[in-house]
């Protein structure tokens, strides 16, 4: 009975010693969860036995129970390098389409030959999609899909759009706008000019001139002091607005007709009105062989304003944009990735799927600190980073081993005391043996 006894000693003593140095090997293997082994015993009697004076069988390892607590974050110079501050884990699908679906902490992802987000296993980071304003449409695992980097280079957008903003000095001289030729100065007010693009995301100067209507002229007959014409002019050449007033002018020395804008302000400096509305160029046919643009000039909602101060310009922009490179990655705390391309655009690619268990502990370990879900652990829980239990998300930086040096050390020296008693008790159960067969 005492040779069993030891021997089950021994039997433990040897698993603990093999999970300690399992878990000293991996000290350094990023995202490892180290584990620890737990004992009971083995006291067998009969239903009729005496408790008080049965002896223990031995002792039996119960289980081997990994620990999810947080390992520290380590923090490096590759986006794609990713950490969880928190519970959760990464998900990711061994192929494209699958269901071969795996989790892990360990969040060392890089791009393969296709643009892919996989680890150093080739398996495929998985997130949910999003729309165009990087909200999530779905959270269900089943929705996921593998997260790919867009071409190095962005799509250009035409411009529909231009937000205008200014200030037009009210003390500025009133003009005659049939007098008007942006190649001389004195006869307008002010002028500005921003860029637009094309449908081939070719750039175009798109300028404004602001001439403080004369009263008296032709087009203010109202003899209204705080009446304004507004020309538009692309590339250096004129543009008509759609049911414009017709101004006949001068470009260059050049006599030109234009439709151009009517601007009526209050008596407080506030717009009052523009002619037409909305102000919207006709379409210009481009020679680049792109599509024909046209673009709205949206005074009234960006402040444009007549007091007697300086020409100023608060809001000019387009919405347009040109092709751009693809210079990086932003990785949100949420797990929310976006390219950004070197035009300013940045684009939403996906939000990193999250999951959690019930009972992480009851994970089915496949190696590669990688885990499959069990009867044991429950079913799996799916969401974004820092929402209900789930941590956050930390771009540049990998979660270490959790295993503590220092602690697995005492361990493995406990774990070796405890194999040689177990060996002296064999050994002394066997010297009484001896001594009882040596007996005449």
């Amino acid at each position: 009975m005492s040779f069993n006894t030891a021997l089950s000693g021994l039997q433990a003593a040897t698993v603990d010693l093999s999970v300690t140095s399992n878990n000293i090997a991996n000290v350094a293997t990023t995202g490892f969860k180290g584990s620890r082994t737990e004992f009971g015993d083995i006291f067998e009697i009969s239903p009729f036995g005496n408790t008080p004076t049965s002896v223990g069988s031995g002792v039996k390892v119960t289980s081997v129970s990994q620990q999810f607590d947080q390992g520290n974050l380590k923090f490096t110079d590759a986006s794609l390098d990713m950490a969880v501050s928190g519970q959760g884990f990464f998900v990711t699908n061994k192929t494209l389409t699958g269901t071969d679906i795996s989790y892990t902490r360990a969040g060392q992802f890089r791009a393969d030959n296709a643009g892919y987000i996989t680890n150093s296993n080739g398996e495929y980071l998985q997130a949910f999609p999003v729309d165009a304003s990087g909200n999530v449409t779905s959270t269900s695992l089943n929705a996921s899909v593998p997260i790919q980097l867009p071409a190095s280079t962005g799509a250009p957008q035409a411009s529909t759009l231009v937000d205008v903003g200014v200030n037009l000095d009210a003390s500025s001289t009133a003009l005659d706008p049939a007098l008007f030729d942006p190649t001389a100065s004195n006869t307008y007010s002010h002028s500005t000019s921003t860029t637009v693009y094309d449908s081939l995301g070719s750039s175009h100067v798109l300028s404004y001139y602001f001439v403080h209507d004369l009263p008296g002229s032709a087009t203010n007959a109202a003899n209204d002091p705080n009446q304004w014409v507004a020309f538009t002019y692309l590339d250096g050449a004129e543009i008509d607005i759609a049911g414009g007033t017709t101004i006949n002018h001068f470009n260059g020395g050049v006599p030109v007709a234009q439709d151009a804008v009517l601007m009526n302000f209050n008596p407080d400096g506030s717009l009052a009105s523009t002619t037409p509305v909305p102000v919207q160029n006709l379409a210009i046919a481009l020679t680049n062989g792109a599509n024909p643009l046209t673009v709205t000039h949206d005074f009234a909602n960006n402040g444009t304003t007549q007091y007697a101060a300086g020409f100023s310009v608060s809001t000019l922009s387009s919405d347009g944009y040109a092709t751009g490179r693809l210079t990086g990655l932003d990785i949100s705390e949420t797990g929310l990735m976006r390219a950004t391309f070197s035009n300013g655009i940045a684009t939403p690619l996906g939000q990193i799927a999250m999951a959690d268990f019930p009972n992480p502990q009851g994970l089915r370990p496949i190696g590669d600190t990688a885990w499959r879900e069990t009867i044991d652990s429950g079913a799996v829980i799916t969401g974004s980073a820092g929402t209900g239990r789930f941590g956050l998300i930390q771009s540049g930086a990998l979660e270490t081993s959790n295993v503590d040096l220092t602690q697995q050390l005492v361990n493995l020296i406990t774990a070796q005391r405890n194999f040689q008693a177990n060996a002296r008790s064999i050994e002394t159960s066997n010297t009484i043996t001896d001594t009882v067969i040596q007996i005449r």
